[in-house]
């Protein structure tokens, strides 16, 4: 299940499709493997993904997505990221 987005902001180059707040999360990283999945829905993302103090779980905290695309394609495309990157 695709969580809901919690905020969607445009920053410098990239649209930031939050799903989860950075404080919940002891380390974020964006990983190769993560930017590759990314990469294959929209060229030039990111994901960033967190793994919270008490697990040893990675969850995906934001993606960000090249700021041309748009905001609505960017939700779009951010959900689709999550979903495929869920299925891995």
């Amino acid at each position: 299940m695709v969580p809901k987005p919690k905020s969607v902001d445009t920053e410098d180059q990239y649209i930031h499709v939050r799903y989860r707040d950075p404080d919940d999360f002891d380390t974020i990283r964006t990983p190769d493997w993560a930017d590759r999945v990314s990469d294959a829905v929209s060229e030039g993302s990111e994901v960033r993904t967190g793994k919270r103090t008490d697990s040893d779980d990675w969850e995906v905290q934001s993606v960000l997505i090249e700021k041309n695309v748009g905001e609505e394609k960017a939700r779009e495309h951010a959900d689709e990221i999550i979903r495929k990157i869920e299925e891995e």
